[in-house]
């Protein structure tokens, strides 16, 4: 199955489809407050000196945080970003305690990094499904006059308030959980490519910068074999700068195991492969040298329109004076696809895995 969720679609008779990706978003959250404690005394029949009853108030609510595998994108913040928990009851007479208030927990995509707004530390990173977090402390419930009562002061009259639970602002930033991330230059052909391996349909056309959010897919190798893909919208030269879509996307690829390069090398391309190659490693070590240091693979794309040119020919040349791999591909013929698959899973079989971390 494909996975390709991550895109908001707006539209009205007058204007035109716009599509919005969601993977930053600033929330409020706020715990509930405790329950104040009661002063009160028991009156009853033929109990002239009853003595104390007031009882404590309950604990304020606390906020959560869990990663949900079901849960895909942070759209929802972006219209509801305020949440909070109930405060605890008051409490009663005759020793009755006040109710807790509700805990509150608010769902994540699992690849959320949960930040401080104000400090901008870094708080929590939900890098699993089902891990979960108390992000606000609801408040303490404060104590009835019955909590008071001594041998020497056997009649109090005072009782505690409840303490106000904790709010915090927080900035959530997603990175999409994937094995293989796919980067290069615009209209290579990575959207043409996971939409032939995969059930995603990313948008496909006949000009730069058509992949505008970040795009996963399931590719399947028969029997239980499978890794998750993810195409990332094209890098151009100082992309690092801002120029084009810049380079806030490439977070998506910080948490992939293994990145597939895609160099185009049809006759009409105009483009310079080795050149290529250079600026989006360029680029890729401009963002993070931790991500410019990951496993590549490389893929001469658009083998079916190399014609006559040298471009496959020197970027052949090149990659055996590197000793690094090449793949020749088609996604319009689905030439050397299979190939790719197999070389892929080779290489991620030989990648660790990384173990997933407690939640402090």
């Amino acid at each position: 199955m494909g996975i390709c969720s991550l895109r908001y679609r707006i539209s009205s008779p007058d204007l035109p489809i716009v599509e919005m990706f969601i993977d930053e978003a600033k929330i409020h959250v706020a715990a509930g407050g405790g329950g104040n404690g009661c002063v009160a005394f028991r009156r009853e029949k033929f109990v002239p000196r009853g003595g104390p009853s007031g009882g404590d108030g309950g604990h304020g609510g606390d906020i959560l945080l869990e990663s949900d595998a079901h849960v895909n994108t942070l759209l929802k913040f972006r219209f509801n970003p305020e949440f909070r928990a109930t405060r605890g009851g008051h409490g009663e007479g005759s020793n009755r305690h006040g109710k807790d208030g509700a805990d509150n927990t608010v769902t994540l995509p699992v690849g959320t990094v949960v930040y401080d707004l104000a400090s901008g530390e870094k708080l929590w990173d939900f890098d699993a499904p089902g891990q979960k977090v108390i992000a606000a402390k609801g408040g303490r419930g404060g104590r009835g006059n019955a909590r008071f009562a001594t041998s020497t002061h056997q009649a109090p009259r005072k009782a505690e308030p409840g303490t106000p639970g904790e709010t915090r602002d927080l900035r959530l930033e997603l990175k999409l959980l994937a094995d293989v991330g796919l980067v290069g230059f615009p209209n290579v052909g990575k959207s043409t490519l996971i939409s032939r391996l995969s059930a995603a349909r990313p948008r496909i056309a006949n000009y730069p910068f058509t992949t505008l959010a970040p795009c996963l897919g399931v590719v399947g190798l028969g029997g239980d074999r499978s890794f998750v893909m993810a195409d990332i919208p094209g890098l151009i030269a100082g992309a690092h700068e801002g120029k084009g879509l810049g380079i806030r996307f490439l977070r998506h690829v910080e948490r992939t195991r293994l990145l597939l390069h895609l160099i185009d090398v049809a006759e009409d391309s105009g483009r310079d492969p080795v050149e290529d190659y250079n600026v989006i490693l360029n680029e890729l070590a401009s963002f993070s040298p931790a991500v410019a240091a990951k496993p590549m693979l490389l893929a001469a794309s658009r083998i079916d329109a190399a014609g006559e040119g040298d471009s496959l020919t020197r970027l052949r040349e090149f990659c055996a004076e590197r000793g690094l791999s090449l793949q020749e591909i088609s996604s319009v013929t689905g030439q050397g696809l299979e190939e790719l698959k197999e070389a892929v899973w080779k290489r991620l079989e030989e990648i660790p895995k990384p173990g997933n971390k407690e939640i402090g």
